[in-house]
């Protein structure tokens, strides 16, 4: 069983050891929730009527005394002492303090919804936060300091593309590849170390880009720190007063409007993808001649490829 391979036992009824601890004797990281829901089916009766007030509720169960957890669950206060150290943790304070800690990860990713909880169409639902995330993120646009953004890269030697995770990854390469109709040269980097290398190669013609929702991705805003110092230009895609915004020469906001239903992707993704177009459309108008003749050879290139009429998009 899971928890037989977690933890070292000797015989059934003596408690488990538990995780060992850093150098700093903080504990090491696990999720709480899942080890609890795994180690469940192994644990006494009188263990598992604990497990089961505490995932009925995280936040109740942080806050609450050893005692006030044993009368709850109507089990002894030795059981809630022996159910912390069942599930990997050194005493009930440590649990509590993972139960904290997981607690704050959000009710909305705890508690499972119903079909109640969305009664209009999927689609309706999606279209809504997409057009509640554009509409708040172009007010911010209308701020950014884009002209300014646009002649960095328009001056730039060799521009660099940072972006980790799920929607900022497939961005980056968006950016590249929007760069590229424009003639700038562009490259595109979303594994950390990567970054890393590549941030400290960077001159003051370089110019870095980097894409992050929250702007708290360590290995970006280590990465853009890097180059900073070496003096490249940061434009950075990301929310405002977060550790990747401060280092900004320029910053285009990027605020997310997450609600409780967990279930579709994030819908500043879309955001994101507007701020840049905005950025690379500013680019494009400020390079004027030079960007229309570059668009009209692609084009041309690509219908004499595939054909068509001359409304079809550049790009399939």
């Amino acid at each position: 069983m899971i928890c037989e391979m977690l933890f070292s036992t000797s015989v059934r009824g003596t408690p488990p050891t538990a995780l060992p601890m850093n150098s700093t004797t903080e504990p090491l990281a696990f999720d709480i929730v899942a080890r609890i829901a795994e180690c469940a089916p192994d644990l006494r009766s009188a263990e598992r009527k604990v497990a089961a007030l505490i995932l009925d509720d995280l936040t109740g169960a942080s806050r609450a005394s050893i005692g006030a957890l044993a009368q709850q669950a109507e089990v002894s206060a030795a059981t809630v002492t022996r159910f912390a150290k069942a599930v990997g943790c050194r005493d009930v304070r440590e649990l509590k303090l993972r139960l904290a800690q997981a607690a704050a990860v959000g009710q909305r990713f705890l508690k499972a919804s119903t079909s109640a909880d969305t009664p209009e169409p999927l689609a309706t639902r999606v279209f809504d936060e997409v057009q509640t995330a554009l509409t708040h993120n172009h007010a911010l646009l209308r701020q950014a300091p884009l002209a300014q953004a646009a002649a960095a890269l328009r001056e730039a030697r060799m521009i660099y593309v940072f972006g980790m995770g799920g929607g900022s990854t497939a961005l980056a390469d968006e950016m590249r590849f929007r760069l590229v109709r424009l003639g700038r040269p562009v490259a595109t980097y979303q594994e950390g170390l990567l970054q890393r290398m590549v941030a400290s190669t960077v001159s003051r013609e370089c110019v870095v880009i980097a894409l992050s929702a929250t702007g708290r991705v360590p290995e970006i805003v280590e990465s853009c720190r890097i180059a900073r110092s070496y003096g490249a230009t940061l434009i950075m895609l990301t929310a405002p007063a977060s550790p990747l915004a401060k280092l900004a020469d320029w910053l285009i906001p990027i605020v997310a409007f997450e609600t409780d239903f967990i279930y579709k992707p994030s819908s500043s993704r879309y955001a994101m993808m507007m701020a840049l177009d905005v950025l690379v459309t500013e680019l494009a108008v400020s390079l004027g001649d030079e960007s229309r003749e570059l668009l009209r050879r692609m084009k041309h290139a690509l219908d004499a490829h595939r054909g068509g009429d001359d409304r079809q998009p550049i790009g399939d």
